[in-house]
């Protein structure tokens, strides 16, 4: 018998901790800290307008008004859609080179409640239609930005203001010290479990905002199927259909051509979802088989993702009373791929399953993706989900500002511990260091971009009074 060969391939040399910390510390001497408070746009900064209006071109005509109604509403629902701007002005700012999984939207309302497959609450990121691996410092700045934004809109005094912003970029950076300390295994174990957090920081709380958290969990603990199913659904003909609500809820058969066969089109939406199902783990698969898809809708959601094609799935198990809501969201390239370059998955939902995948400490478990041919032969990327399963994101309009100093440091804790799992935590940590340097820096950042987020809403007021864009209001 012939003797086997066998060649043994070493593995690639590692940096040591020490060396990965010299790392942080030279990015430190190249990028000092203090750099990150600017924010100084170039005389030819493009047009926020004009960059909105590109973007609204990929999206369902009829439903880009109402996109630019919601941005209206708000100068913190300006932000929340204005990604694309503040990618290319991140991308003018200083950075250490240092790469992570990076959210590509990490404003407060992206950060929110939802269940673990073992039904544990638990607070992470919860929003990855623009994630895409980059520097860790933009998703920080998006973040500490948008708690400006949203404080300024709740009337905080400027005390006030920074107190929180500050708060925000002490939480990562203090989280991510503490994990460059941990072992690999249990930085990937380690995940937010709120009634824990309830418990540490109780004695920081006063009645009133202790009762406020738990009624947030009651109701995210009742946003699931069941809850979809009763508030949007109706028996007709004996059967359960979504019911129409437009343009926020549109039935599938009011969309389709009157010529076109109904009873062929549900033999495609099966079709499709067992195409879907064979992007999800086997025994998730076998999960997914025992429920059969009843309708379909387009639903509007968000403020960022008005206008993209969004459209919800009804399937149902055993019976009427065992009810699966699946959201199907199309999924285009990252806003920070101009800047960042594309992505490496070819399909656009892979790349946000894979990044939720990656930042989050459990997802759900029908995240998976598809490529779909539509009505007007365009083939477009999405991912799936589900439509509800405990997901809440607490309101920030009613908070007072201790409570959103809490809810600031949470965030910027959970924003660390997602970018650790794939970033080089020693060398971030490194670099951010033990004093609070960086986050004087990130304040005064935020406090500068949120003056020019007010300039850019008033921009976008003064193109809607001029009829440079329409905008539907109040939907």
């Amino acid at each position: 018998m012939p003797t086997q060969t066998w060649t043994v391939q070493s593995a690639p040399e590692r940096l040591s901790a020490a060396e990965r910390a010299a790392l942080g510390k030279a990015a430190r001497a190249a990028v000092p800290r203090e750099s990150h408070a600017a924010f100084d746009p170039p005389a030819d900064r493009p047009d926020p307008v004009a960059q909105l209006v590109e973007q609204g071109k990929s999206r369902i005509p009829e439903l880009v008004p109402v996109r630019y109604g919601r941005m209206l509403a708000s100068q913190f629902s300006y932000f929340r859609g204005a990604a694309l701007p503040m990618a290319a002005d991140l991308a003018t700012t200083p950075d250490t080179g240092l790469t992570v999984q990076a959210c590509g939207d990490a404003h407060l309302s992206n950060f929110g409640l939802y269940a673990s497959p073992e039904r544990k609450l638990l607070f992470d990121v919860n929003d990855f239609d623009e994630t895409l691996p980059g520097p860790w410092e933009w998703d920080v700045k998006r973040l500490a930005a948008s708690l400006e934004v949203a404080a300024r809109g709740n009337g905080f005094a400027r005390k006030d203001r920074r107190i929180i912003v500050q708060a925000a970029a002490a939480g990562y950076r203090e989280v991510m010290r503490r994990l460059a300390a941990t072992n690999n295994l249990d930085v990937w174990y380690t995940d937010v479990d709120i009634e824990g957090f309830r418990r540490e920081f109780a004695w920081r709380l006063s009645t009133r905002q202790r009762k406020t958290l738990d009624k947030a969990f009651a109701k995210a603990r009742g946003h699931d199927s069941k809850q979809a199913l009763d508030k949007l659904c109706a028996a007709q003909d004996g059967k359960l259909r979504i019911m129409a609500d437009p343009p926020l809820v549109v039935p599938l058969a009011d969309l389709l051509p009157e010529q076109l066969d109904h009873m062929a089109m549900e033999t495609e939406l099966h079709t499709l979802t067992a195409e879907y199902a064979q992007t999800l783990q086997s025994d998730r698969r076998v999960l997914l088989e025992e429920f059969d898809v009843v309708d379909m809708a387009r639903k509007v959601v968000g403020v960022g993702s008005v206008g993209t094609r969004c459209w919800i799935v009804l399937l149902l198990g055993r019976d009427q009373s065992d009810p699966l809501f699946l959201q199907v969201k199309e999924a285009q390239p990252s806003v920070l791929s101009p800047y960042l370059g594309a992505s490496r998955y070819a399909n656009q939902g892979e790349r946000v399953v894979a990044g939720q995948r990656l930042m989050q400490s459990a997802s759900d478990i029908f995240l998976g993706w598809l490529r779909v041919r539509g009505l007007d032969g365009q083939y477009r990327d999405f991912y799936f989900r589900q439509l509800r399963d405990w997901k809440y994101s607490i309101p920030t309009e009613v908070m007072i500002p201790h409570g959103m100093r809490v809810y600031a440091q949470l965030c910027g804790g959970t924003l660390a511990r997602a970018h650790a799992r794939s970033g080089d935590r020693i060398a971030i940590a490194s670099y951010l260091g033990g004093s609070d340097v960086f986050d004087r820096a990130i304040a005064d950042f935020a406090a500068a971009y949120a003056d020019q987020n007010e300039r850019d809403f008033e921009a976008l007021t003064e193109a809607a009074a001029s009829g440079r864009i329409t905008a539907e209001r109040g939907v």
